[in-house]
C-alpha cells in the first residue's frame, strides 16, 4: 500500500504548513503537551483562529460545521501541527470524542446544541469514563445514575478526566440499573460540569503540573435530554466514543511521538550515542513506523 500523499493531499499538506507558520504565534511556538499547559486565553484565541481558519472539523459532516473530507485529511493536519509544536484546540476531548459520538449517536437537539461551540472552542468537554479502582475497565463503572422523574441523579467518582478542571460538559457513563453487572445497565450522559455537586480535585504530578483530574458526583442532576442513546445502553454509545478516540486522539500522538523522536535522533547525531542507545533510537524508530 502506497502511503505517500496524493497531489490533493499533497496541496493540502502545503496549505496547512503555510497557514499554521504565518498565523502561529511567536509565544506557543515549540509548546505542546497536556491540559495542564493549554487553558490560557492564548491558547483559546489560537483554538478561535483555527476554527475561523477551517482547521477544526476537518473531517466532520459540512452540515455540522466541519469540511466533509476524509480522515486522511485529519492526519495531515495533525502531522503539520506536531511538526511545528503549536498547541493543539483546547477542545481535544471535544473534537476527537464528544462532538463525533453526539453526531453519531446524539439527538437532533444535542447536535443543534452542542456541536458548533465546540468546534469554535467556546466550550470546552471532558471524559469521565475511568474510575477508582477499575483502572482502563469501563465495564467496572460503579458510579450511579437514579432515575428520578425527567431526569438522574449521580453520586460517584471519576478519575484521569483531562480537561476537567476547565470543562463546560463531561461524557459520562454511569450505572442505571443497580441490579445490572458489567456492560449492562449503563447509560451515557452529558453532564453540565458547572451543576451543583461536580466537584473537580486536579491531580499533581511529579512534574509538579495538575493534567489529570478527579471528578466528585454528589446528588447531581441530569435531565433526560442529556442522555445519548438509549437508557440502559451506554455501552454501546461508549463503544463508538472509544473508537474515535483511538482513531483520532491517536492520529496526534503518533504525529507528535515522531517529532520528539526526530530531535532525539538529531542529537544522537550531533553528540553522539552508544551502540545501545543508536539500537534503542533504531528499535523505536521501527516502532513508530508500525504506527503509522
Amino acid at each position: 500500500m502506497d502511503f505517500r500523499d496524493t497531489p490533493e493531499q499533497a496541496a493540502f499538506r502545503a496549505e496547512v504548513r503555510t497557514w499554521i507558520d504565518e498565523n502561529l504565534p511567536t509565544e506557543l511556538r515549540g509548546h505542546h503537551g497536556g491540559a495542564a499547559r493549554f487553558d490560557g486565553p492564548e491558547v483559546r484565541a489560537w483554538s478561535r483562529a483555527l476554527h475561523d481558519g477551517g482547521w477544526v472539523g476537518i473531517s466532520w459532516p459540512a452540515e455540522y460545521g466541519g469540511r466533509g473530507l476524509s480522515p486522511r485529511f485529519q492526519a495531515i493536519y495533525l502531522e503539520e501541527e506536531a511538526r511545528a509544536e503549536a498547541p493543539p484546540h483546547i477542545g481535544v476531548i471535544g473534537l476527537g470524542m464528544a462532538g463525533p459520538t453526539i453526531i453519531s449517536r446524539g439527538t437532533e437537539e444535542q447536535k443543534a446544541r452542542y456541536l458548533k461551540p465546540l468546534l469554535a472552542a467556546e466550550e470546552i468537554w471532558c471524559q469521565g469514563f475511568s474510575e477508582p479502582g477499575a483502572g482502563s475497565d469501563l465495564a467496572g463503572v460503579r458510579a450511579s445514575a437514579r432515575l428520578d422523574g425527567d431526569r438522574f441523579v449521580l453520586d460517584g467518582q471519576k478519575v484521569w478526566s483531562s480537561y476537567a478542571h476547565i470543562a463546560d460538559f463531561c461524557i459520562l457513563v454511569a450505572r442505571s440499573d443497580p441490579a445490572s453487572e458489567r456492560h449492562a445497565g449503563l447509560t451515557y450522559l452529558i453532564v453540565d460540569m458547572h451543576a451543583p455537586g461536580v466537584d473537580v480535585r486536579p491531580l499533581t504530578q511529579i512534574t509538579g503540573e495538575a493534567e489529570f483530574n478527579e471528578i466528585f458526583l454528589s446528588g447531581v442532576e441530569v435531565p433526560l435530554e442529556n442522555v445519548v442513546g438509549e437508557i440502559g445502553k451506554g455501552w454501546d454509545v461508549a463503544m463508538t466514543t472509544l473508537l474515535h478516540e483511538r482513531g483520532t486522539l491517536g492520529f496526534a500522538l503518533v504525529a507528535r511521538l515522531e517529532v520528539q523522536l526526530r530531535k532525539l535522533v538529531a542529537l544522537a547525531g550531533d553528540r553522539g550515542a552508544t551502540p545501545t542507545q543508536r539500537e534503542a533510537l533504531a528499535r523505536e524508530w521501527i516502532q513508530l513506523q508500525a504506527l503509522r
